[in-house]
């Protein structure tokens, strides 16, 4: 399998659990993990809040991206 890419970034761990949730419901398998993008944010802190991207496989990139915008477009299958 190739290595996973980002679909999306979203603000905070909730998010990324409530997107992937709604990617896995379409039958695209994803996970998360955190993000340097706010790297310097909490001065050295480790903290598991902040930025996260959300990752598919490859294959998956673009049907990812067309269940995303549809559900921000309130399109939502059936």
């Amino acid at each position: 399998m190739a290595d996973p890419v980002r679909v999306t970034v979203v603000p905070n761990e909730v998010a990324a659990d409530l997107v992937c949730s709604f990617l896995r419901a379409e039958g695209i398998r994803c996970a998360h993990r955190i993000t340097d993008i706010g790297a310097g944010a909490w001065d050295g802190v480790p903290s598991a809040a902040g930025p996260r991207e959300v990752l598919v496989d490859p294959a998956d990139l673009d049907a990812a991206r067309q269940a995303l915008a549809s559900a921000e477009l309130g399109e939502f299958s059936a």
